[in-house]
């Protein structure tokens, strides 16, 4: 709790104390109008404020207005007691609401610690801490245990342990070493680290997504604005039926039966109608649902730019996928050995070996998948061939590792491979030994992720690459996706979203997920575009609506399960609210609500409101 929080919770109770006791105390007249008038100060003193300030600057029509008339016209009346009761209940509300907002903002500022606050910068032999907007790119920054990587860069000394929680909502902690990429906003846990900067401050990633986060609240949802027009048009309405009440049923009764007026039974009908109009428990439940809602999503690693876009995730029935990066880990891996007429260990340390002097990225799949260290001295006479592959002597035989062609142009018969994928032959010899097959790998999560996907609700699913055919239908086939769209330029990934957008009704919503760089264009067309896999990835952070802080598919459908928790709190807030108002209102004009009924009608809803809205943060279990 705030420091001003608990100065309002005091003064709650200094008030409540006061107006139990003088609501005991035998004192009639200007005696007891004095006695209460201080209990109403107390509590009340900076809802008459900002009354005040609204007449003088033309916005009458609030809360705070509302409440002024009711409480000032309940006093004149003689009810102190139900006047301070009034002003002391809505500020009960009122610090109930601020402490859920405070809650929920919990949530998200945990994402804004990610602020680095120093960089440390070595010069002349000695570490200096500068200000992180001071560094240029190039420079080498030291990171000591426990402080966060201010600025993106790569390791350039130093091997280490970092929490990536506040980024990716991941509990478990990654490993860096040398050569590694450093994103800005990792705490560095374990040894010291040298980051060689890539980035200025201003463009890495720990500024964008705190220039997302600050910004999300500027993107209302339809409900937001709902709430926002309602209220303009309803509290002067309400404010005006209530004059109408105080004035025209004592005047008819005057004009047309003759009868008493009654004038302080109606005018006490009308605070009543006043109090019980009070829209906090809307105006203040319903942002503060989708504010808990981003807040939630943002604890689990999902950044939602704002909450219209987590309205509209929550009308998600269209997701087209990129494969590359998204649906598959996006880096090539052996995938299977086949045709081998040796031990797998074996074939792969010929293979590893053969290619032991290569930079090619398949060299590097190969050498890792044999997973021992690499000795050279068992290698000789390698012979690169371009387009076809390598020869080689490993422990003094002959070995062949290539393409189909490697193997016509040796005369070695060798077997094809069914399978997507990049094949790689393998020859000792002179006799065909079996072939490596190397692909990209699907995400251990992918294909439980389209399953959760259609739990969800998500009733077309598309997967877009610009692999091969053989590739796209393997992949598709292996995560049970039944259209799947091959051998895609990025301008023909828009032009399917395009042919979708096309196809699917106006109410229903299509979100495109790719890695975020080849995939801007997709991402900005369609309704809703979301980053997988954007840890660092500029293009991800600026174009996309929903950034997913780390790879996991199965996020996909979090994020859509959070939004239809959050919107469901939202209709609800508003169904209850409005119904209970409109009852209360009723009874109220008829002189059957009094002015504790009222009380309820406001402070009571709000609060039953608020407390419904913060469900929105719990998000674990989704």
């Amino acid at each position: 709790m705030s420091k001003k929080q608990k100065r309002n919770l005091i003064r709650i109770l200094i008030a409540a104390a006061m107006m139990v006791v003088f609501a005991l105390l035998p004192f009639d007249g200007w005696f007891r109008f004095g006695f209460f008038m201080i209990p109403y100060l107390v509590i009340g003193y900076d809802i008459l404020k900002k009354a005040g300030k609204g007449i003088l600057n033309r916005q009458v029509f609030d809360e705070n207005f509302l409440m002024a008339v009711a409480t000032v016209g309940a006093i004149i009346l003689g009810e102190y007691t139900e006047g301070v009761a009034v002003m002391l209940f809505y500020q009960i509300g009122e610090l109930f609401q601020s402490y859920a907002v405070g809650k929920s903002r919990k949530n998200i500022s945990s994402l804004m610690d990610i602020r680095p606050d120093y960089a440390n910068v070595e010069r002349d032999g000695a570490v200096c801490p500068i200000d992180p907007d001071e560094v240029e790119i190039g420079t080498i920054i030291v990171v000591q245990p426990g402080e966060k990587i201010p600025i993106d860069g790569i390791v350039v000394e130093g091997s280490s342990t970092l929490n990536t929680s506040a980024l990716t909502g991941e509990s478990l902690p990654k490993e860096t070493a040398e050569g590694d990429e450093a994103i800005s906003g990792c705490i560095n846990m374990t040894g010291v680290l040298k980051v060689r900067t890539t980035k200025e401050f201003g463009e890495s990633t720990v500024s964008k997504i705190l220039d997302l986060v600050e910004n999300s609240g500027l993107r209302k949802s339809k409900s937001e604005n709902f709430i926002s027009r309602f209220a303009k048009r309803y509290t002067p309405a309400v404010c005006y039926g209530a004059l109408a009440l105080a004035v025209l049923p004592p005047l008819a009764n005057i004009c047309f039966l003759h009868t008493p007026p009654q004038w302080g039974d109606w005018i006490y009908r009308a605070l009543t109608f006043l109090v019980i109009s009070c829209p906090c428990a809307l105006v203040i439940s319903i942002p503060l649902s989708f504010f808990a809602g981003i807040g939630g999503a943002g604890k689990a690693g999902i950044l939602v730019k704002g909450s219209n876009y987590l309205e509209m995730l929550s009308k998600t029935n269209y997701v087209v996928l990129d494969k590359t990066g998204t649906l598959t880990q996006g880096v090539f891996a052996v995938n299977g050995i086949h045709h081998s007429q040796m031990e797998r260990d074996t074939l792969l340390a010929y293979a590893a070996l053969a290619e032991c002097y290569s930079s090619h990225p398949i060299s590097k799949s190969l050498q890792a998948a044999y997973g021992k260290e690499i000795d050279k001295g068992r290698v000789t006479d390698v012979e690169e061939i371009g387009g076809n592959g390598v020869t080689a002597y490993v422990d003094q035989k002959a070995v062949a590792v290539g393409n189909g062609k490697l193997m016509q142009r040796l005369g070695i018969a060798y077997q094809e491979c069914t399978q997507a994928g990049t094949v790689v032959h393998i020859a000792v010899e002179g006799s065909y030994a079996g072939h490596i097959l190397i692909s990209d790998v699907v995400k251990p999560h992918a294909k439980q992720a389209i399953l959760e996907l259609r739990k969800s609700g998500v009733d077309h699913i598309v997967m877009l690459t610009g692999d091969g055919r053989k590739a796209a239908v393997q992949t598709a086939e292996e995560l049970g996706i039944q259209t799947a769209y091959s051998e895609l330029l990025p301008a023909d990934k828009v032009a399917k979203v395009e042919e979708l957008l096309a196809e699917k009704s106006d109410q229903e919503k299509l979100a495109f997920v790719g890695d975020g760089i080849n995939d801007a264009p997709a991402l900005s067309r369609a309704d809703i575009g979301i980053a997988m896999g954007a840890l660092g990835s500029d293009a991800a952070i600026e174009a996309a609506d929903v950034v997913l802080m780390d790879d996991d598919p199965l996020k996909l459908a979090k994020a859509i399960r959070i939004s239809k928790k959050c919107i469901q709190i939202v209709y609800e807030n508003i169904s209850v609210a409005i119904g209970i108002k409109l009852l209360c209102l009723v009874l109220g004009a008829l002189g059957i609500a009094d002015m504790w009924l009222a009380i309820f009608a406001d402070v009571g809803v709000m609060v039953l409101a608020v407390l419904n809205a913060i469900r929105a943060m719990f998000v674990k279990n989704l």
